[in-house]
């Protein structure tokens, strides 16, 4: 007897898990897909968790992955799946195009980086492509990776101090929760600014949440 062909290698039309906590979204993919003799969708979740155990029983070629996910997130999913099947082909689809959040998600395994604005123009030929055992990055993406390629990275500390910022904190508060000074705190308000190129706490907030560095 043979053995079972590889996830992504199965014969026959490319089977779609999509995984979104938008049903509209859900069914927008499905109609996109349901016109191709070449794409089947074959299973649906709306969270990082159902995301699994669709993949455990389904076995798809090509999973459709949102980030942004109640109960468990899409690059905690992406993980998951990764560690029980390293051979899974994962596209990540999400309205945040932030920097870090894209290097996050291809760091952990996934083969392609879509903004959902993009989907309709770039989802079928990225599924294809995929599956085939390319890699793909949204123009727009690609773009906001490119600008920022020279920048420096912010520390973990500094993603920490960044992440009190954005939830209200002063530097006093800031300092009795990670238990350094406040002149340390100031230090890293200075380091952050300066490497995300922000004029103000605010600024560096909203920069930190576009570029995907923070979530609230």
């Amino acid at each position: 007897m043979g053995s079972s062909p590889k996830i992504g290698a199965s014969p026959g039309p490319i089977r779609v898990l999509t995984v979104d906590d938008h049903a509209l979204i859900r069914e927008g993919i499905a109609a996109l897909i349901a016109n191709q003799k070449d794409i089947r969708l074959v299973a649906e979740a709306c969270n990082g968790q159902e995301a699994i155990e669709q993949f455990r029983s389904r076995r798809p070629d090509v999973t459709l992955m949102d980030l942004q996910m109640p109960d468990m997130n899409g690059i905690d999913a992406l993980i998951a799946i990764r560690s029980e099947f390293p051979d899974a082909r994962i596209i990540v689809l999400t309205t945040y195009a932030g920097v870090a959040l894209c290097q996050r998600a291809m760091k952990a395994g996934a083969h392609a980086y879509i903004s959902k604005g993009n989907v309709r123009k770039d989802l079928l030929d990225t599924i294809r492509a995929v599956r085939a055992g390319k890699k793909f990055i949204d123009a727009e993406v690609a773009a906001e990776l490119a600008s920022h390629a020279a920048d420096d990275a912010l520390s973990q500390r500094e993603i920490e101090v960044l992440s009190l910022i954005a939830a209200g904190n002063s530097n006093k508060l800031i300092a009795d929760q990670l238990s350094i000074s406040e002149d340390t705190v100031k230090g890293h308000v200075k380091s952050i600014l300066s490497k995300l190129g922000a004029n103000d706490r605010t600024h560096a907030v909203t920069v930190g949440l576009k570029r995907g560095i923070i979530e609230i």
